[in-house]
Formats: C-alpha cells, sequence, structure tokens
C-alpha cells in the first residue's frame, strides 16, 4: 500500500485502523509495521500510530552510493567468471524485456526488467553478501523509482548502458564491466536525486 500510494507519504494511520483495512488482527500488523520502520518506510510514534514517511533525496543519495559500488563490484566479479551464453542468459532476457518495454512506452514494465537486470548481475556476481546487503535496499528504491517513473526522461540511454555492461561481462573485460556499470548508476543517481529535490521529496 505504500509503493502503491494509498497509503501516501506524510499521512498519520492507527495500528487498529491498518489492522482493520487488511482483515488481520493488531498482532501481525504491529510486527509488520515494525520491520517496516527498519527499512525506513516509516515511523512508528507510540500511542499515536504510524506516519509514512517521504521518499528523502537525501537518503536515496546514499543508498545509490552504496549500490554504486556494490553492483560495480559485482559487475567486475562477473566478468572474471568465463560465463557462458547459458549463464548469461537471464542478463540478455531482462535487456530484451527492456528493449520490448520501451517500444511499448510501457515504463512499468521497463522499470521491472530493469529490476531484473539488475538483481541478476548481483547474483552473478557471487558474492552473497552482496545479495543480501542489496535486496535489503531494494524496498527503497523501488518507492523512489516509483514516485518518479513518470517525470524522468525516456530511459534509452539506460538501455545502452546495460547492453554494454552484458557485453563487458560476456567478453570477460573486467574493467569495463565495473566502469560502465559505475558510470551507469552514477548517472541514475543524479537523476534520480534530482527529481526527488525538485519536487521536493526530501523527508521529514
Amino acid at each position: 500500500m505504500i509503493f502503491s500510494g494509498d497509503l501516501a507519504a506524510g499521512s498519520d494511520h492507527l495500528e487498529t485502523e491498518l489492522a482493520e483495512r487488511m482483515g488481520m488482527s493488531r498482532t501481525p500488523v504491529r510486527e509488520a509495521l515494525l520491520t517496516l520502520e527498519n527499512q525506513g518506510l516509516l515511523i512508528v510514534r507510540p500511542r499515536r500510530g504510524v506516519r509514512i514517511l517521504p521518499v528523502s533525496a537525501d537518503d536515496m543519495a546514499e543508498i545509490y552510493d552504496v549500490l554504486t559500488e556494490l553492483e560495480s563490484l559485482a559487475a567486475e566479479n562477473a566478468a572474471k567468471l568465463s560465463l557462458g551464453e547459458e549463464d548469461l542468459k537471464g542478463l540478455a532476457q531482462a535487456i530484451d524485456a527492456m528493449d520490448a518495454a520501451l517500444d511499448a512506452d510501457d515504463l512499468v514494465a521497463w522499470a521491472s526488467a530493469d529490476e531484473m537486470f539488475h538483481a541478476e548481475l548481483v547474483r552473478l556476481g557471487g558474492n552473497s553478501r552482496i545479495v543480501t546487503i542489496v535486496d535489503r535496499l531494494q524496498d527503497q528504491v523501488r518507492r523512489a523509482r516509483a514516485s518518479t517513473l513518470y517525470m524522468r526522461p525516456k530511459p534509452l540511454r539506460s538501455n545502452e548502458d546495460h547492453r554494454a555492461v552484458f557485453d563487458a561481462i560476456s567478453k570477460g573485460d573486467e574493467v569495463t564491466a565495473r566502469t560502465r556499470h559505475r558510470a551507469h548508476r552514477q548517472d541514475a543517481k543524479q537523476t534520480l536525486v534530482a527529481l526527488l529535490e525538485k519536487h521536493r521529496l526530501k523527508g521529514l
């Protein structure tokens, strides 16, 4: 409901209200709220319910700095592994899905395929701790992207970057894989943070 906007940024809600809306008891709702608070999506205020936090430009800048370094390392590691066509099938399918989504002007489908590409890239890097950390940050990234998806230019450059990273990994070019992916993530950070700041989505 937070991602869809049904629980809008800045809105306040009582635990009992949320339990009624979801048709469940307060105990699992309370546990879920504490988890979401740890993920930075809301703040639990004793005896006053919860407040849904806006997407913060500052938070996203920090998150993208972490993602940039970890995913770039994953790209480098993947290039070192001499992966074959079968190993890289997931990346190739994600790129094809992104191209098809742009041809159809379907930004939601593009965002889903983009997320698939990054998840597969991290998996191919073979470092389970990177996978865990990146996965922990994805909810915040997904929410920020959803809130700015129709504000940004058509992501043609992003698709080009993904294909360049794929080509570098398939050729075993670890330097290009890392540097090209790092530049890609830095560009994405600048675009996203600028949009969040422009629309004053900076937090409480």
